[in-house]
């Protein structure tokens, strides 16, 4: 890919962790499940012939629809629902998953919220709300027949939100829970992309970039010439954006603009929409179930407020991603998926 599409570029919510090593290296978590054998067992299971695919019914004061699933893996004690970014991105941006999370022996669950990629699409504005998402989450987690002795929820960026909002009001069904690249304030992640990421620009950059969000021009090329090479590339995924995955690049190709802007905004360096006078670190510290919280030091999230996050939560741990951005899942890899596979682990194991 040579240029990257406005499309993709305005994806992310809030806009990755070490080189990436091989996956071989990770920790297993195989001996949760009986033996590898049992792993990929389906006895039972009502998605074998689609290969794991499952469309559930969402109830909504607007209609039923239907959102598109995917199940990997059988362990009866580690079952990882993934929520993903935007909002109105897609799962497929956590392909990067299936390179570890078999191996470590982790039943696990792609997922396209509804408004994204595989699922429904409707077009009523009225859907795209936080308490409408999280009633989305549990009829998911009641459908895939998740419980309090297996059901991890894994969030990241907008899905670490949601992820957040469902615990406040559902954890009472959780195992665990981890919140990646995600701060529990709009008001704080504006302010350190004000204080912070934005005075590392040039200012003339800033200030032309400013120029076109104030005429609304967010399509225009310039707009994303602007942004890719000082912020996107600096702290979303610190890679060449030519070299972003391809997984990536097909998630954000698929941005329901529809569902992101509403929610978002349209400015991607920093939170509006809906989200914008967000905040729920204050009630961080009443989640009690075990909490792995992801930081990375390049992110458009703050390193430091994502460990004060841990640190609020009763059993909170903190991951920290030393040359990771906002997507450490990719550019610190191996940090990241060891700290996660840990942390399944030691909560299973009673550790946390």
């Amino acid at each position: 890919m040579k240029t990257l599409s406005a499309t993709l570029l305005v994806a992310l919510l809030a806009q990755g962790c070490t080189k990436t090593k091989p996956a071989s290296s990770s920790p297993s978590l195989a001996s949760n499940a009986s033996s590898p054998a049992s792993y990929f067992d389906n006895t039972g299971r009502d998605d074998v012939l689609s290969g794991g695919v499952k469309r559930i019914p969402i109830t909504t004061a607007k209609g039923t629809f239907s959102v598109w699933t995917k199940r990997t893996g059988n362990n009866p004690r580690i079952k990882v629902l993934l929520l993903h970014g935007g909002p109105g991105a897609t799962h497929e941006y956590m392909e990067a998953f299936d390179s570890y999370f078999p191996g470590a022996g982790v039943e696990y669950y792609h997922y396209d919220q509804l408004g994204s990629a595989f699922s429904d699409q409707p077009k009523d504005p009225s859907l795209w709300d936080i308490p409408r998402f999280v009633e989305e989450v549990e009829q998911v987690r009641t459908a895939l027949k998740l419980t309090r002795d297996n059901f991890y929820l894994f969030g990241h960026s907008w899905g670490g939100l949601l992820a957040m909002e469902y615990a406040l009001k559902y954890q009472q069904n959780l195992k665990g829970l981890i919140i990646s690249n995600m701060m529990a304030s709009g008001p704080a992640y504006n302010e350190y992309a004000r204080k912070t990421l934005i005075p590392q620009m040039s200012p003339a950059v800033v200030t032309e970039i400013r120029s076109l969000e104030a005429a609304g021009r967010f399509e225009d090329p310039r707009y994303m010439e602007l942004l890719v090479p000082s912020y996107y590339a600096e702290h979303i995924l610190r890679r060449p954006p030519d070299q972003w995955p391809d997984g990536v690049n097909r998630a954000f190709a698929r941005l329901n603009r529809d569902v992101y802007v509403p929610m978002q905004g349209p400015s991607e360096m920093g939170a509006g929409g809906k989200l914008l006078s967000w905040d729920r670190f204050a009630d961080l510290k009443t989640i009690a179930v075990p909490t792995l919280v992801i930081g990375a030091k390049y992110d458009t999230m703050d390193p430091a407020y994502m460990e004060s996050m841990a640190k609020q939560l009763p059993k909170g741990r903190y991951l920290y991603c030393p040359n990771g951005s906002h997507l450490a899942m990719y550019d610190d890899q191996q940090t990241y998926m060891n700290g996660v596979i840990t942390f399944l682990g030691d909560v299973n194991a009673g550790k946390l």
